[in-house]
């Protein structure tokens, strides 16, 4: 039986077919044990620890809108952190760091993501070779290989590209608001509030305009209210944005406080900077306009018009030869 079934998966296949079917069939039950291993008995003691979760909870300041600690969300993946987590100190802190700028804030950001790759890797290697051994009609082993391995690759770097996709987008709202956010604590400290209250109320004031932008400066409210070093915080936020404009504003703020010079003063001038450097970054965007429509133009106005002018007269010279 198990000779028959070597020589179908050879004559189909070629030489490498029951290596592929194996490793179809390995990848297959690695994706079925999966949910077994990750879930996590009960533990009799969370009861306990719940009722003291349940009695801090009610205890909490009535104008924060963004909680320093975020809850566990996904699967329970503690018991594999030595696989998913980089054992490099170095390459986790700089993938914590990417995390963090992409707004994903949790403790397990790294491990999730990580995990993510594993497992789309593991439903690439699945796709591609059912692709290979049901569907696919190549005959060279290596456009099989290829054809097979693509979706595996897909997998593994989809989360790559939707983690900077999602950086780009929260770095260019963060870029977009922060001159407006500059003007709205300026108003708020010429009118006699600290720094801590003028971060909140420009923290709750954007809440809705910019989001990202918002919850940065409630995060930062929130970490000066439970005692931490201003220049601490400051640095933290201009690491967690990775916006350069908001480094600088930081490097504004801190020099201010150590020079004991006026923040008031400080903030007039460096809104003023941003206000315009805000209208020259979009002249630098509408100059750049047509030179990027000139070959739009080039590939869908002038062949057309070419048609319509030279086409007539082409006809009719193929009418006469």
């Amino acid at each position: 039986m198990i000779p028959a079934f070597m020589d179908i998966l050879t004559s189909t296949f070629g030489p490498f077919g029951p290596i592929l079917a194996f490793g179809a069939f390995g990848a297959l039950l690695i994706t079925l044990t999966l949910p077994f291993i990750l879930v996590k008995k009960k533990d009799p003691f969370d009861r306990i620890n719940q009722r003291q979760i349940k009695t801090s909870d009610t205890v909490k300041a009535k104008n924060s809108d963004v909680s320093l600690r975020h809850k566990q969300t996904g699967p329970n993946l503690e018991k594999f952190a030595s696989f998913l987590e980089p054992q490099d100190l170095e390459e986790f802190s700089k993938r914590k760091m990417i995390l963090l700028q992409a707004g994903y804030r949790g403790k397990d950001a790294v491990r999730n993501f990580h995990f993510f790759q594993f497992l789309l890797g593991i439903l690439g290697v699945i796709i591609g070779g059912a692709y290979t051994l049901f569907l696919s009609t190549e005959t060279d082993m290596v456009m099989q290989l290829l054809k097979g391995g693509a979706p595996a690759f897909i997998g593994y770097y989809l989360p790559i590209y939707w983690v900077n996709r999602r950086k780009a987008a929260r770095e260019a709202e963060l870029e977009s608001g922060f001159p407006d956010s500059l003007d709205l604590m300026l108003v708020c400290i010429e009118a006699g509030q600290s720094l801590d209250q003028t971060i909140q109320r420009v923290g709750t004031e954007l809440k809705h305009s910019y989001p990202h932008l918002s919850d940065e400066y409630l995060i930062v409210a929130n970490e000066m209210r439970a005692g931490k070093e201003k220049s601490t915080v400051l640095k933290d936020f201009s690491e967690r944005t990775g916006v350069p404009d908001i480094k600088s504003f930081v490097t504004v703020l801190v020099q201010s406080a150590t020079f004991g010079t006026s923040i008031g003063a400080s903030l007039r001038v460096y809104s003023a900077e941003m206000r315009d450097k805000r209208i020259m970054r979009v002249e630098e965007k509408a100059n750049k306009l047509p030179t990027k429509m000139t070959l739009c133009t080039m590939m869908f106005t002038v062949p057309p018009l070419m048609v319509l002018l030279v086409g007539p007269s082409v006809y009719q010279i193929m009418q006469v030869f």
